[in-house]
Order: C-alpha cells, then structure tokens, then sequence
C-alpha cells in the first residue's frame, strides 16, 4: 500500500514536482505520462473510450486502469484483475455486483465535499468490508491534513492527492508537501525518532548496498533533489557522496509492511556505496551484476588478439557462439547440464547486450514490459526453427491410431504450450530401484521450515496475544481488538444474513452425514474381560478434554474442513473445542465456518491463521486456551509448525497426523470411463504444483488410455486453475500394469491418500486394499463426494503415510484408558507369578507390594 496516490489534474504540471512525485507515489494520470512514473490510467468517460483502447494502454505499460462501473463489467475475463480498480462514487457502493468485485483488485472512490478534508473514516471502513482484501483509495475534493491520511491508513487506505494539492516547498493551507503526505502514516519504532532504511541498486537486481537511518527531513531532502540523502547518527543530514563523489540517483522510495522502515532504490555512481570502495557494504557484486561489470570492464581492456576481443569484435563468430549453445542448452537433459549450457548462453547474450550498450536494468525493462501485456501473441514458433513436417500417411483405423494426446484434433483448444499430459511407465520394464523410486513423492524440508517458523512460535509463546494481533496485522492484515470469537456464533454480527440459503442446506445435509457415520464409530461400551478367574481387565475410552481444530481460511472459504474436524470432536464429547482459523481483512469470519462452529458447538473461534495459530493453540494465551490436541491440514508453515509443537516436551500437545502435499491414486481397467477417471485425476491435480496423482491402467488398452490422456488434457484446458494442472499433471504419472492383482499390489505400496477403484467387480477388490487414506469404489463415487458429504472423513494421510497412519475419525478425539480388578483369590493365583518376573528384573519394590498382600 503506498501512502498516497497523485492525481495530475492538469495539463501543465511542472516536470520536476512530477518526476519528485514519481519517486514516492503512482501517479493517476488520464494520458501518457513520462515512462519514469509510475502510471495509474484513470477512464472517467466510458462513452469515449472502449475495451481496446484501455488494453492498448495496459499493454504500452500503465500498471493499472481506473475505470467506471459501466466498463468494469465489459473488462470481465480479459483484464486481470490485479491490473483493475474500480471508480466509484461512495454512493453506488451498492451497485457492485460479487462478480464485478472479485474481478477488481480495489477501488477509487469520490467522495462528496465537506467542511475541511474529512470524509467519513467510518463510512470508508464500512466500504472496504464490502471490498475484502482489495486496495481502497479515496479522491475528496479539499486538502488532506496528514492526520486524515494516518486515519485513512489505519483502515487499509489510502488518499489520492491532485497535483494542484502538492508542493516540494512547505505545507500550507491550500498545499500539501510531497514529503509530509509521504511521510504522515510512516512511524518510527526507535526512540531517536529515525528510521531504518534499506539502501537497493536499481540497476543490479536490486541488490542490498547497505544499511542506513533517515530522518523525516533527509527523507523530504531526497524527495526534493532526486538524490541519496540520509541521516548520520553523528554528523546528521549526509548528502551521500558529496565529498567523495560516489553519488546516488534516486529511483523510489518505498515503505515496508510494517510502516516503520524505507526502502531506496537508486542508480549507485563512483567507486560504490561502501567506504572500503566497493559496490556494497555485504560484500562483491556477484551473478548477473558480477558478469555485466566483467564484460564492461573487458570491453574496455581487453587485449588485442584475446578471446574475449574477438567476441567482441566479429559479430559473426558471437552469433555462432549463441547459436551453439542454444542449441547445446535445447539439448541438454539433466539439471546439472541444463544450467551448466545456460550459463554458458548467459555469457554470450550478455557479451552481445554490452557490446550494444544494452544494460541488466534495460533487459529487465523490457522484461516487465512484456509482462505487463494483456493481449497475446500466438506463440508460435518461426518457420525456420520448426521440425520439418512429415509426408501426409493413409488414415489410420481407431485401433492403429496414435494417442490422442499426440495430435490436436480439429476440436482439441490450440495447445499453445503443448499437451497437459502425465509421463507413462510400463512396470513390468522397470528395474526394482526404479519402481522404488516411483513410489517416493517429493522431498519435504521439514528441518528448513520448521527453522523458520520458531521464531513465530516462540514470539507467541512469549508475548501471547500481543503477538498474535501483530502476526495477524502483517500476514491477514487484520487488525483485531482481541483474537478470539465467543459464542454465540450464528448469527454473528449479521454475518448470517450473507449465507446463501443453498449453501446452509448443502452444510445440513453434509452434516447430517458426517455425523452419522462419525456417530456409529463412537467407542462407548467399556472392553472387559477376565483373564483368568478372579482378574478383570477392562478398557474404556474417555474423549480428549481440549481439541484445537486448524481449519484453512482467510480468502478461501472451507466450511468442509470445519465439518471434517468439528463432528467427530462433537460425537467424541471433548468439553472444548476451539476452532482456529484464518481472518479476512476486515477481521470477520466467512459465514459458512461460523455456521458450521455453530452446529458443531464450537467453544471459541480463534481469528489467528499459519504458526501463529498453532502456537496459541499449544502453549495458551491471556484469551486462547491451551489444548491437549491439534487436529486440521495446512500449509508447509502450519505443518511444521504442528510437528514443532508436538516434539516440546513443555507444550504437552499432540497432533492428528503428519501433512503433505494431496494425492490421488486410480486403478482403471478397460471397464472404465475415461471422462470419469480423467475427472477423478483432476480433482486432486487442481490443489496445488506439488500435488500428486497416479494412474494405475491395469491392463488398459492403448485406445483408452488414450481417450483417458484426451479427457486429462481437454477437461484440464477448461479448468480455472489450468496453470497450477499444467504443472501437477506434468510431474504426475501413468503406471501400465498386466492385471489387477499388480495395479493393487503397486497401489498398497505406493499407500495412497485417495483410492479410486474403476474396476470390474470395484466392490470384490476393497478387501485387497492394505494401505489407503480412503477408497473410493466404482465409477459413480467421486473423491468429492468423501471430500464434502457422503459421511466419511476428508482429512488423511498423505505422503505413503497411509502404511501406519489412519485418517480422522472419531476415535482421534478419543483416548483409551485401561483398568484392572483383582480379588483375593485371584491375587492368590496371580501374584506369585507377578513376584516371580519382578525378582527376575530385579525390582524388589515391584515384588514386595503383592508379598505383602500374600502374607509371603
């Protein structure tokens, strides 16, 4: 968020307020602006500008449009949303439709006049509630105070100042300076009043120069000459290589998250930033930077008849070089030689830019241009570096035709980046250490991730809900008077009103089944039996006292995942359950979750998402009480953060089950619909990249697996998150085996998350299943059905965990407690044997407390 926005309200504006401006602010301009700054395009007229003109300009490089809601509604689908805002009278909030307000990533909005700058903070709050997680900035037509423009930033907004308001000179009653509307919502966190800053070089991939403090008025200094102007703690306003002459040019000035620290990026001159002569203080220019300043240099110095000369000197022999190690890098197979050839192509390329005076900070110009694209080219490769076509062939029958996948047909979408398309081995031609290898998912650094979020837990652990707001204010951004949620919790702040009445019925009926099957695994009647006449054994369960259900949130919506986790804790009888979830920005709760904390009979909803969390959850704070157990998916911070917490001794907390990354396996034969089981293998792909589906083809003709691979690539193209399917299916896998007593016995190894049985007789193979999270059994009982209603649980195990670790169920709420009755005369029998096996360990203690019974 930056602290204000710059109207240019006039056709002359002097060019340096303007370029002063640029380095602080984006600057929202009607038309073309000097490239430097950064350019918001501001339609107010939808009747003279149409969709193409504003895609014209993103595509010319403005960063977003401001545009009417009239032209919004045309721009649906084809402007991404993070390149749109919304222009919008604070009146006609009401007039935005959901699908206009997902499709914008904030909103300008106008406010009428009032008796100095002061429109309504409230009302403004009130606004972004209805705009969660998107940008609010606000136009009003008198000058803002900088006290107006810390209140609005309270909030999550921002003020749009017209460039008539803003001045390099001192504030005044009809002017404000640019430095004091940068600065007003900027705090210090040090007693000196100074603030940490972060010295960048623009041109090298911002690498870090240095560290240095600024103060309000070097900061306003640096604004007003475009140069490096800190503050020394002895000397005080250091204009940065005055005396020296290593110089700075000023690029931007940034704000971090945490409004109390800077960011400069600059154009670095002279020897470098460092005293010791250097580029940076923490040490040597190094990759691209490092290699630009070599070949700079060589160009420079380099000797007549040397290698580096003759590179630069003949064009033809640079282009070859090129030429041979694209071709090389095209042709290369592993990781290792990939970026071995790449470097070297790198080297050559940027031997080509220097001796064309072409820059790393131009290249990334160009770079970002291109991103910032909204039409694009076909993709297509030129005539030249296309492999020859081969002579037309005889059609061939259905049963001689090559997969489907390996041609588009005239009905297949343009396949601009190739096939989506899963890699396929035959087992029966693969070594024993290569099927072992087919059966590992990807590596999972649980040591690296659980390094880093200790120190989130231990902050939590220390400083209790103090820290937990601060968390919540920087990864939700959330600001909140207190973390947790007590009953009653539907309705909730009028949160109910905003349920669809579809969705409520679709969580009663999922309920209802969830809690019947969870309610027939209760373990209620006590276990006795008499080991021999006269001893009782006896096992009864009690369930846990306190459970904290995780349940993954903030912009996503997971009702099912409340569902999963708070029947079970239900049926079980735990006396506390706490729900923890994610906030959204405006520090609410989506209704659906709070509807399902009410069914379930939630005791507190914890407004806390990731580490932060799970640290409350396990160790206790002044509000949140502290568990016995954690039960609930997440991301890797909140996985390693729940093995982190289980292994302290001092948080005495355990959790449900180890997590990973969502998998699916199917075992299809020639009885299988290849839509269907295309669809089963999609559901799972669309979670995440790292996602991991398998297809078991058990004796699957080649015709249907390549209808399968067709469905795979014409049902993905047709998915929302085609770019995340893309990469998961590319990494995922086809296994062909002869018969379905292999497909099962690969599957029981492989022990995965999700079963699918396309099978003939789908019912007669459950009994071979050994090692699943759950199973799926024929072509009519998708994975969603188990993932939202049928009744069984959707939290499993994942990552081969399914060989020693069961999903969900009632019986994780519960422990077992064991108890023994022993009589007189039974006690004759037993304790001889007893005294016996403890004199054998030596545990004369052991021994003595039934002597002393026996009289022995």
């Amino acid at each position: 968020m930056f602290p204000f926005l710059a109207l240019l309200d006039s056709e002359h504006v002097d060019e340096e307020l303007l370029v002063a401006v640029s380095h602080v602010a984006p600057v929202i301009a009607s038309r073309a602006t000097p490239e430097s700054t950064i350019r918001y395009l501001l339609v107010e007229d939808s009747t003279s500008t149409d969709v193409n003109q504003i895609i014209t300009l993103l595509d010319d490089g403005a960063d977003k449009a401001i545009v009417p809601l009239s032209l919004a509604k045309s721009l649906l689908g084809t402007v991404p949303a993070h390149r749109l805002l919304l222009l919008l009278d604070v009146a006609n909030v009401s007039a935005v439709s959901d699908s206009v307000r997902n499709a914008v990533s904030g909103v300008l909005l106008k406010t009428s006049a009032s008796s100095g700058f002061g429109p309504d903070v409230d009302l403004i709050h009130s606004v972004s509630r209805f705009f969660v997680g998107a940008t609010v900035h606000v136009l009003a037509p008198d000058l803002p105070t900088p006290s107006t423009i810390r209140k609005l930033a309270a909030i999550g907004a921002s003020v749009v100042i017209p460039f008539s308001q803003l001045t390099l000179g001192s504030t005044s009653q009809n002017q404000i300076s640019v430095a004091d509307a940068f600065l007003a919502s900027i705090v210090s966190d040090r007693s000196d009043g100074l603030f940490p800053t972060v010295i960048a070089s623009d041109p090298h991939g911002k690498r870090s120069l240095g560290l240095v403090y600024s103060s309000r008025e070097s900061v306003a200094e640096s604004i007003r000459t475009g140069k490096g102007v800190y503050h020394s703690r002895k000397h005080g306003l250091w204009r940065k290589g005055e005396t020296s002459g290593a110089t700075q040019d000023l690029v931007r000035i940034r704000v971090d998250c945490d409004t109390d620290a800077l960011e400069f990026s600059v154009v670095q001159h002279g020897a470098g930033f460092c005293h010791l002569d250097r580029a940076s203080c923490f040490g040597d220019l190094d990759g691209l930077a490092a290699l630009e300043r070599t070949l700079a240099s060589r160009l420079v110095d380099a000797p007549e008849g040397s290698y580096t000369r003759r590179l630069f000197n003949d064009e033809e022999l640079l282009r070859a070089k090129i030429m041979e190690e694209a071709d090389e890098l095209c042709s290369a197979k592993t990781k290792e030689e990939v970026a071995f050839e790449a470097a070297d192509l790198i080297y050559f390329t940027m031997t080509r830019c220097v001796a064309a005076g072409v820059s790393v900070k131009d290249i990334e110009r160009s770079l970002d241009k291109k991103a910032m694209k909204i039409s694009r080219r076909p993709g297509n490769a030129k005539p030249q570096w296309m492999p020859k076509a081969e002579p037309p062939k005889a059609e061939l029958s259905k049963a001689e035709a090559p997969k489907a996948s390996s041609a588009p047909s005239s009905k297949t979408p343009l396949r601009r980046n190739g096939p989506i398309q899963m890699r396929t081995v035959d087992i029966s031609a693969v070594s024993p250490e290569d099927r072992a290898k087919l059966l590992k998912r990807p590596v999972l650094k649980s040591d690296e991730m659980i390094a880093k979020v200790k120190p989130i837990v231990d902050n939590v652990r220390a400083r209790g809900d103090s820290a937990l707001r601060e968390l919540t204010a920087k990864f939700d951004k959330a600001q909140l008077d207190t973390p947790l949620l007590l009953p009653p919790f539907y309705p909730l702040a009028l949160e109910a009103q905003q349920l669809d009445p579809a969705v409520r019925d679709a969580i009663d009926v999922a309920y209802n089944n969830v809690y019947k099957f969870h309610a027939a695994q209760i373990d209620g009647a006590p276990l006795v039996v008499e080991t021999m006449p006269g001893v009782t054994c006896t096992r009864f369960a009690r369930p846990i006292a306190r459970v904290g259900l995780y349940v993954p949130g903030g912009t996503a919506v997971l009702p099912s995942t409340a569902l999963m986790l708070g029947v079970p804790a239900q049926v079980a009888g735990c006396e506390q359950i706490v729900m923890a979830t994610p906030p959204r920005a405006d520090g609410s709760i989506s209704p659906e979750v709070l509807y399902v904390a009410h069914k379930v009979g939630a005791h507190a909803i914890l407004r806390a998402g990731g580490a932060q969390a799970v640290a409350a959850l396990a160790y206790g704070t002044e509000t949140v009480p502290k568990v016995d157990k954690i039960f609930g998916p997440g991301n890797q911070w909140v996985t390693a953060a729940k093995m982190l917490v289980q292994n302290d001794t001092d948080a005495l907390v355990s959790i449900d089950m180890p997590a990973g990354p969502s998998e699916v396996l199917v075992i299809a034969d020639d009885t299988c619909n290849p839509a269907f089981v295309a669809a089963d293998l999609l559901s799972q792909a669309e979670h995440g990249i790292d996602s991991q589906v398998v297809l078991v083809a058990s004796s699957l003709p080649d015709t249907v697996l390549a209808e399968v691979e067709e469905e795979v690539d014409k049902q993905a193209r047709a998915l929302g998150r085609v770019d995340i399917v893309r990469e998961s299916v590319a990494k995922s896998l086809i296994v062909k085996t002869q018969g379905p007593e292999i497909a099962m016995e690969f599957s029981n190894d492989y022990a995965p998350e999700h079963l699918i049985l396309h099978l003939r007789d789908a019912p007669g193979w459950v009994d071979k299943v050994k090692n699943a999270g759950s199973v799926f059994v024929g072509p009519y009982s998708p994975e969603s059905c188990g993932d939202y209603a049928s009744g069984t649980n959707h939290t499993l195990p994942t990552n081969g965990y399914a060989r020693q670790f069961s999903g969900v169920n009632t019986q994780s709420f519960q422990k077992h407690i064991t108890s023994q009755e022993v009589t007189m005369d039974g006690l004759q029998t037993l304790g001889p044997i007893v005294a016996t096996l403890a004199d054998c360990e030596g545990l004369q203690a052991h021994a003595n407390a039934v002597r002393i019974r026996l009289g022995m």
